[in-house]
C-alpha cells in the first residue's frame, strides 16, 4: 500500500522550495515507514529494462539470501528465458514487478521526452504500457504485480493519476546505485556506503557487461554486515519524500 501520489505530486514543489512548471517530469522518491522502531530495513530494486539478464549479480542474491524486488520490462522477460526461470525457481527471495511492456516513460503528449526517451503520444498509449507489462508478469512469472516504475523512473502528474487509477503503486527509491548500470564498481560501493535505514536502494540487472554486479556485491556484503535486513516492496509500506 502507499500514499496516492497525485496531491503530493501538486505540492512538492512548494515543499522543495522551488516552484516548477506542472507539466515537468518528476522523479519520485521514497522511503520504507518505519514499524515498531525499526530502522534497519532496507529494499533493493532491480530495473529490468531491456538487454540481457546480470547472472553474476542475480547468483549473487540467491547465494547470499538477499530479498529484491525486480521490475522487469515485457520485452525483457521475452529476450530473457534463462533469467526468467532462475527467478520463478526463486519467489521466495525475488518479487516481479511492472516496469511496462516496452520501456516508454510515463509522460504523456507527442513530443515529450525524458532523457531523449519519447514518452507516451496519449493516455490510451500509457494504459497499454501499464497493462501489457503487467500482463506478461502475470503470464510468465504467475503473480500478478501491484507496483510500477516507468522507464526513466520520471513521471507527469498525469500519468501518476492514470498509474494510480489502474490500481497500481508506483514505486519510487531514495538510493540511485549505479546510474543506469553506467558507474564503476568503485562509484556503486562508495554510494550504497552511505545507505541509510529505511532507504530503497535501485540498480539494474539487465547490463551484465557493466561494474553493477561486482560494485553491488562489495556495497551489500557491507551493509549485510553492518546490520542491515532486506525487504522486499510487497512486505513495506512507502512515503514520498522530496
Amino acid at each position: 500500500m502507499k500514499i496516492p501520489y497525485f496531491l503530493l505530486l501538486l505540492t512538492w514543489p512548494f515543499l522543495c522550495g522551488t516552484v516548477r512548471a506542472e507539466h515537468k517530469p518528476v522523479e519520485i522518491h521514497d522511503r520504507i515507514v518505519s514499524v515498531s522502531g525499526s530502522t534497519n530495513r532496507l529494499a533493493l530494486t532491480l530495473d529490468a529494462c531491456s538487454g540481457q539478464f546480470d547472472d553474476d549479480l542475480i547468483a549473487f542474491l540467491i547465494r547470499n539470501q538477499i530479498p529484491a524486488t525486480l521490475f522487469a520490462t515485457k520485452k525483457w522477460l521475452l529476450a530473457n528465458p534463462v533469467g526468467v526461470a532462475i527467478i520463478k525457481a526463486h519467489l521466495d527471495l525475488f518479487d516481479v514487478e511492472d516496469h511496462g511492456e516496452n520501456h516508454i516513460p510515463a509522460v504523456i503528449g507527442v513530443g515529450k521526452k525524458v532523457y531523449g526517451i519519447a514518452g507516451e503520444p496519449d493516455v490510451l498509449h500509457l494504459r497499454r504500457e501499464v497493462a501489457e507489462g503487467a500482463r506478461a508478469i502475470t503470464e510468465m512469472i504467475g503473480v500478478p504485480p501491484h507496483w510500477y516504475r516507468g522507464a526513466t523512473a520520471e513521471y507527469d502528474s498525469q500519468s501518476v493519476t492514470e498509474i494510480e487509477k489502474m490500481g497500481y503503486g508506483i514505486a519510487g527509491f531514495s538510493v540511485n546505485a549505479d546510474s543506469g548500470a553506467t558507474l564503476d564498481r568503485l562509484a556503486i560501493a562508495e554510494r550504497l556506503r552511505h545507505v541509510k535505514g529505511g532507504d530503497i536502494i535501485i540498480a539494474h540487472m539487465n547490463k551484465p557487461a557493466s561494474d553493477s554486479a561486482e560494485g553491488m556485491s562489495v556495497g551489500l556484503i557491507q551493509l549485510l554486515k553492518a546490520g542491515f535486513i532486506f525487504v522486499r516492496l510487497d512486505q513495506v509500506h512507502l512515503v514520498q519524500v522530496p
